[in-house]
């Protein structure tokens, strides 16, 4: 019985970012109903404070849940997640959706897996099937297990998840949803469209952008977490001695981002960085125009695997957070070696880069929709070994 009621749960920075044209496509659709759950560090200011755009760009909220604990350790990401399974299961408990969809990989998102699986709600997973070789990849895996629709982004995504043994009838190679919004940039993005500085403040120099700038995003890897400061240290030192304008975005809310900012933070009272400036947060689209923009991207983010290699932006990608992961011809993979890291940033600024699709060609926002639309609400799981 129509519109059927699909709740999607969004937990951070990059899950947003991921569905946004999910929601928007989910929200047109005639038929079906958005029940938009938003919670973790999304709720957050120190992290940029996600609410605040998802608002801004029309979506009405349904739940808010606050689960994150203090620490930023592996107890406190375990702790999280089992707050975000009570508060979420009383939440699907009110809203009572048809389906609920879940995102990638954070240790938020497999609360919403748990929550869902255990109340007999039909569970839609956006990104199974990617490899990392880190504890992400375990998260992912166990939601694939746990969920009965299965949205990947890529062709080897989609046979990985199969042979993990889910029914290939429920899993679909819609690309990733995050192209479209590249798509839309890359067809429209001429020149930067804002100054950055004036719409998003942040901290530092504000060096000039005009002949080109680099961007960085680096986070804490969970398995070596405990090394986060170590690793920020090399990075920083390289775009220290590089001295050429960068945009420094803050790190998600993992195990180890208080090394990684408090890394950060000491850098810049023992050093000048005349031509580095530093934001919390930036709204997807913006920051896909600014990546469009770029001379080259540094760090371990997957917008670089992602949205870069569809965008054509070169990438240094430091350390193993994408281990393994399908990418493009535009990412060059280094260690966290300040000589290295600075090779490789040269290397890449005069290279060139081939565009590529391996995660779509920017339709999955309506793909997805009209799959939620057309898919059984009641079956048993068929397991296929």
């Amino acid at each position: 019985m129509f519109p059927r009621k699909i709740a999607v749960v969004i937990t951070a920075r990059p899950s947003y970012s991921r569905v946004k044209t999910v929601l928007s496509a989910i929200q047109e659709h005639p038929n079906l109903k958005l029940q938009l759950i938003v919670a973790a560090s999304a709720l957050l200011d120190r992290y940029g404070s996600v609410i605040n755009y998802i608002s801004n760009d029309g979506f009405e909220i349904a739940a808010k849940v606050f689960n994150v604990l203090e620490g930023e350790n592996l107890t406190a990401a375990a702790k999280t997640t089992g707050i975000g399974i009570l508060e979420l299961s009383t939440v699907l408990d009110n809203l009572k959706p048809d389906i609920v969809v879940t995102v990638a990989d954070r240790f938020e998102t497999i609360a919403t897996a748990i929550a869902a699986s255990y109340m007999n709600i039909p569970l839609a997973h956006i990104q199974g099937g990617e490899v990392t070789g880190n504890i992400d990849e375990k998260v992912r895996h166990a939601i694939t297990k746990l969920a009965d629709y299965h949205f990947v982004a890529s062709e080897s995504a989609k046979e990985r998840v199969i042979k993990l043994g889910e029914n290939p009838a429920f899993v679909f190679n819609t690309g990733c949803p995050s192209i479209d919004l590249a798509k839309e940039v890359k067809e429209k993005s001429k020149q930067l469209p804002f100054d950055p500085y004036e719409k998003y403040g942040g901290v530092g120099a504000t060096p000039d952008l005009s002949n080109g700038y680099l961007v960085v995003m680096q986070h804490p890897v969970t398995n070596e977490y405990q090394h986060s400061r170590k690793h920020i240290e090399a990075t920083l030192e390289a775009i220290y001695q590089l001295n050429r304008p960068t945009l420094w975005f803050w790190p998600n809310v993992d195990a180890g981002a208080d090394g990684t900012s408090t890394g950060i933070r000491a850098f810049r009272e023992q050093h000048q960085l005349p031509n580095v400036h530093f934001f919390k947060n930036m709204e997807g689209k913006d920051f896909l125009h600014l990546l469009h923009h770029a001379d080259c991207l540094i760090g371990n983010s997957s917008v670089g695997i992602r949205e870069c290699a569809y965008l054509g932006v070169p990438v240094v990608n430091i350390g193993t957070r994408q281990h393994r992961r399908d990418r493009g011809n535009n990412v060059v993979d280094v260690s966290y070696d300040v000589q290295a890291i600075k090779n490789a940033i040269e290397e890449s600024i005069t290279s060139s880069i081939q565009p590529s699709d391996v995660y779509g060609g920017g339709e999955a926002g309506k793909q997805i929709a009209a799959l939620l639309e057309q898919l059984p609400l009641q079956f048993h799981k068929t397991i296929m070994y």
